[in-house]
C-alpha cells in the first residue's frame, strides 16, 4: 500500500471515529447534563443551580440540552485548571438573562472564579461551545476573566449591550483565547459593542455583528482578526455619526478580510497596525460624512488592497479615503480600490500612496 493511500485511509478513519464520537449522546461521553439537576423552562431562575454544578464537577463538560435556562445573575467558570470546566451548549440551548438584569458584568464569565495563569497543567484549556446566549436587550453576554487559551465557539449571542469582554490578561495583559464561528447581535443601541477587547495576543476568526454602533473595539496589541464582519443597520439619527466598524486604540494588530458595512467611520487606525484586503461600504443615506479609515494622530499603519465604496449613493456631504489627526506618519496605503472616485472630498490619502 502506497504512502499517500495509507494516509487517505488514515484520514477516513479518524473522521468516521469524529462522526461516531459527535453522534454519541452526551451522557455516554460522560458529560454531566445539566437537565438532570434542572428544569429548562424559561421560567425558573437557575443562576444558583448552574453555578452549583459548575463548582461541584471539576474538570468535566459541562451539557446543556435545549430549552432555556432563565439566570438572574452571572455565572463563573474557574481559571484554576484543578478546578476548571468546559461549557457545551446543544444547538437550541438558551441561557438568557431575566429583564430584571441589574449586574454590570457579564452573563457568562469564564474565567470568573479562581484566577490562574496557567497552560501546562491538565484542565487549563477550557471552553464555551455551541447554544444562545440571549441578554434580554439589558446584559452584556461573555467575558474572558482570567486563563489563558480559552476559547468560545459555535455560538450566537444575541440582544446584548457588549457581546464579548475580554478583560487585561492573565499572562501579562496576554489571553491567548481563541473565538471563531461566532455570531453576535446587540441590542442596536448608541454604546452598543460585539467586542470588546482589553488584552493582547487573541485570535478571531469568521464572524458575524449586527445590532451595534462599534463592531470591534480594541484597546490591546499583537490581536488577529480574520473574516470579521460587522453591519450596522441602526438609527439615522445625530448618534450615527459615532459608529465605526472597528475601532482599534490600542495599535500593532493584524486585520485580514475585515468587512466594515455601514458604519459612518470604518477603521479607527493606530499605531503600527496592518490592514490586509479590508473592505469599507456604504449603501444607506445615513449621515453627512463617510470615512474608510482614520488615524487619530499621525497615520502610522500599513493598509494593502483596500476596497472602498459607494459612500452612501453619494448623498453625504463628506467623503473620505483617510483622515489623519496630526499630518506625516509612516503610514502607506498600497493598490487600493476606490469605487466611486468622483464623490470623494478629500485627498489626504493620496500622499500616502505606495507602489
Amino acid at each position: 500500500m502506497s504512502i499517500a493511500i495509507r494516509i487517505i485511509t488514515a484520514a477516513a478513519a479518524i473522521s468516521a471515529a469524529m462522526a461516531s464520537f459527535a453522534q454519541t449522546p452526551p451522557s455516554d461521553k460522560g458529560f454531566v447534563i445539566v437537565t438532570d439537576y434542572i428544569t429548562a423552562d424559561g421560567r425558573t431562575d437557575v443562576s444558583g443551580a448552574i453555578q452549583q454544578i459548575i463548582d461541584d464537577n471539576p474538570n468535566r463538560t459541562i451539557y446543556f440540552p435545549d430549552g432555556v435556562y432563565l439566570i438572574s445573575r452571572p455565572i463563573l467558570t474557574p481559571a484554576e485548571p484543578t478546578k476548571s470546566v468546559a461549557l457545551e451548549l446543544s444547538n437550541y440551548a438558551v441561557i438568557k438573562a431575566v429583564p430584571e438584569w441589574s449586574h454590570d458584568e457579564a452573563m457568562i464569565r469564564l474565567g470568573g472564579k479562581d484566577p490562574a495563569n496557567n497552560i501546562t497543567t491538565p484542565g487549563s484549556n477550557y471552553y464555551l461551545s455551541g447554544g444562545v446566549i440571549d441578554g434580554s436587550g439589558v446584559a452584556k453576554g461573555i467575558s474572558i476573566d482570567s486563563g489563558r487559551e480559552t476559547v468560545i465557539r459555535d455560538t450566537s449571542i444575541k440582544d446584548v449591550t457588549t457581546g464579548i469582554h475580554i478583560k487585561h490578561g492573565a499572562n501579562s495583559g496576554s489571553s491567548d483565547s481563541d473565538i471563531h464561528d461566532v455570531n453576535i447581535t446587540g441590542n442596536n443601541r448608541p454604546g452598543s459593542v460585539g467586542v470588546l477587547v482589553e488584552s493582547c495576543d487573541n485570535t478571531f476568526t469568521n464572524m458575524r455583528i449586527g445590532g451595534v454602533y462599534t463592531g470591534f473595539r480594541i484597546r490591546g496589541q499583537a490581536n488577529s482578526l480574520r473574516n470579521i464582519h460587522p453591519l450596522y443597520y441602526g438609527a439615522s439619527d445625530e448618534s450615527y455619526v459615532s459608529t465605526c466598524g472597528f475601532a482599534d486604540e490600542g495599535g500593532n494588530n493584524w486585520y485580514d478580510f475585515c468587512y466594515s458595512d455601514e458604519f459612518a467611520t470604518g477603521f479607527i487606525c493606530t499605531g503600527r497596525s496592518l490592514y490586509d484586503n479590508c473592505y469599507v461600504y456604504w449603501y444607506s443615506k445615513r449621515g453627512t460624512k463617510h470615512t474608510a479609515f482614520r488615524a487619530p494622530g499621525r497615520f502610522e499603519s500599513d493598509i494593502i488592497n483596500p476596497n472602498v465604496g459607494h459612500f452612501g449613493h453619494n448623498a453625504t456631504k463628506e467623503n473620505v479615503v483617510l483622515e489623519v489627526g496630526e499630518a506625516g506618519g509612516r503610514g502607506k496605503i498600497i493598490n487600493p480600490y476606490v469605487r466611486d472616485p468622483h464623490v470623494v472630498t478629500d485627498n489626504t490619502h493620496v500622499e500616502y500612496l505606495k507602489e
